[in-house]
């Protein structure tokens, strides 16, 4: 395989890259980062964005398969930017890989793209749930219009697939269970009321390996051409356990102390109202979305991605936090 991965430096990206150079790929990044640790692999490194058309092409030039990882991630920001990096950056990127002959697009999504505004109680949804008419955040909606833009773009020479991995986690430099450890180690962690509703997740090494069988399946009138697929441990659990399961494997206590859900969601209302107010562009404290996370059921049929790309989790969640508790240990964190 030749394999170009936008994204490659950063967490799933960087699982995706070293997942391949285990099995003989030949593999370029995209990345507006510079990655020495990725060049010492073995791995061409391009600097760009996948927005730039030229960056793009060149990124192409040559390859076989794309997965396309890079995103603009969080639930705060302006929509130009959201629509810039997600759907631009994707519409650009599709065009330069049909250009230079690519065969196969691999596009990491999101559930997010599912939820409706005003949040919902997602218990067992599949594959056959509908895009909302009206998104909860930036980040879902443009990441909808992009996985759209994927699907639409499966033909009989150009076959592309979207993946949704939901709330990848693991060893290594995760921005998620940072922010968990940061913030509980600090004191700052606080349950929602008596909420503690299931969840999914997605261990990192399994969630590389959809990206990899996704690759592997993918062909003209294959089962998994233009479709997308829900990816996790098929394990839901109530996302305290998940968050304390976090702060013990950093040897942080436990989250003790809740504050109601009426406090919870003014103060959202709140600081969000602030931030706007005030142009900041640091994410707030608390927001909406994230209140509605918290006190909301997500977990999904994963029937489809074991049926359509024979995807089965291989690292249980007990395994998992072992592993991380050993990476944070030897890293120092």
């Amino acid at each position: 395989m030749k394999a170009l991965i936008t994204g490659g430096g950063g967490f799933l990206g960087g699982a995706i890259v070293r997942l391949l150079l285990s099995k003989g790929a030949r593999v370029r990044v995209l990345a507006r980062g510079h990655y020495p640790g990725l060049e010492a692999l073995g791995v061409e490194c391009l600097r760009g964005s996948v927005a730039d058309p030229a960056a793009a092409a060149s990124a192409c030039a040559g390859r076989d398969t794309v997965f396309h990882a890079a995103a603009k991630v969080g639930m705060w920001g302006r929509y130009e930017d959201f629509y810039r990096d997600n759907v631009a950056g994707t519409e650009t990127l599709l065009k330069a890989a049909r250009a230079a002959g690519v065969k196969k697009f691999i596009f990491t999504s999101t559930p997010s793209v599912v939820y409706p505004a005003g949040g919902a109680e997602v218990e067992g949804w599949d594959e056959s749930s509908p895009y909302p008419e009206k998104s909860e955040s930036h980040y879902a909606a443009t990441k909808a219009l992009a996985e759209k833009a994927v699907l639409a773009a499966n033909d009989a020479s150009f076959s592309t697939v979207a993946l949704r991995p939901h709330l990848v986690w693991g060893p290594g430099r995760d921005h998620m269970v940072s922010t968990i450890i940061a913030r509980g180690r600090a004191g700052k962690l606080r349950r929602i009321g008596s909420f503690n509703k299931l969840i999914d997740t997605a261990y990192i090494d399994d969630a590389a390996a959809a990206h990899l069988l996704a690759a592997e399946r993918l062909a003209p009138g294959a089962a998994c051409a233009g479709k997308a697929y829900f990816i996790s441990q098929g394990d839901p659990r109530p996302n305290w356990d998940i968050v304390d399961m976090i702060l013990d494997a950093a040897g942080a206590p436990p989250v003790k102390k809740s504050v109601p859900y009426p406090a919870a969601l003014a103060a959202a209302a709140v600081l969000e109202t602030a931030w706007r107010l005030a142009g900041a562009k640091s994410e707030p404290p608390m927001t909406l979305f994230v209140l509605r996370q918290l006190t909301t059921a997500h977990w999904f049929d994963i029937s489809a991605a074991r049926r359509d790309l024979g995807y089965s989790p291989s690292v249980t969640i007990e395994e998992g936090m072992r592993r991380l508790a050993d990476w944070l240990r030897s890293a120092g964190e």
